[in-house]
């Protein structure tokens, strides 16, 4: 990423975040990943089940290194990795701690009377 890049992505991370999203240069990698993948979800690829991609996530997340925003690989003690990466929308959630909570009934004291 050049320095101009980094500094608009530093911009919308202080002022808001949905201007990267919305970003040209953003929505042309988000694209060049979800074709690299082949639409699919690759969090459900490694366990063995198939479901279309609808995101694509930040390993690096973007709030704490803008310097890796636009970046689909990146290097960690001397290893080339992933930084972006397609995922369901379920997966995503998952990722970021937003399980879906099932309902549980209630017990009341009257129940066990």
């Amino acid at each position: 990423m050049t320095e101009q890049e980094i500094e608009f992505v530093k911009h919308c991370i202080k002022k808001d975040i949905h201007g990267f999203y919305v970003w040209g240069k953003w929505k042309q990698i988000r694209k060049e990943v979800l074709k690299m993948d082949h639409g699919e979800c690759q969090r459900c690829k490694e366990r063995g089940r198939y479901n279309k991609a609808t995101t694509v996530h930040h390993i690096n997340y973007v709030r704490r290194h803008p310097e890796l925003a636009l970046e689909i690989w990146y290097e960690w003690n001397g290893r080339i990795r992933r930084n972006l990466v397609s995922l369901c929308r379920e997966c995503h959630e998952e990722v970021h701690g937003y399980r879906k909570q099932e309902k549980k009934e209630e017990i009341t004291e009257e129940r066990w009377d």
